[in-house]
């Protein structure tokens, strides 16, 4: 099992950035959580089996297609037993 906490910066608020994170870490089998933070990034929590939670962090990197990923911070964390993935 693996956790990151994960915050993206550049234009990822109001493109459906966490909805599109949240299906994308579902369909990986990814728990977690994402939210949108006041100074314009977004964050979130993956937390699942190795290869899937990498599955996302790479599309973290790209986002929907009308964001603009300009840096994701990756921190591994210990795994918490996340059980789902919401939108925050």
């Amino acid at each position: 099992m693996r956790r990151c906490y994960v915050t993206v910066t550049g234009r990822v608020q109001g493109v459906g950035f966490r909805m599109a994170c949240a299906a994308r870490a579902e369909r990986a089998g990814v728990a977690g959580w994402v939210r949108n933070l006041p100074d314009g990034r977004v964050e979130a929590v993956l937390e699942g089996e190795e290869t899937a939670v990498d599955q996302v962090l790479r599309w973290l990197h790209e986002g929907p297609p009308a964001a603009r990923v300009q840096d994701v911070d990756v921190r591994v964390e210990d795994p918490r037993a996340e059980q789902d993935f919401q939108v925050r």
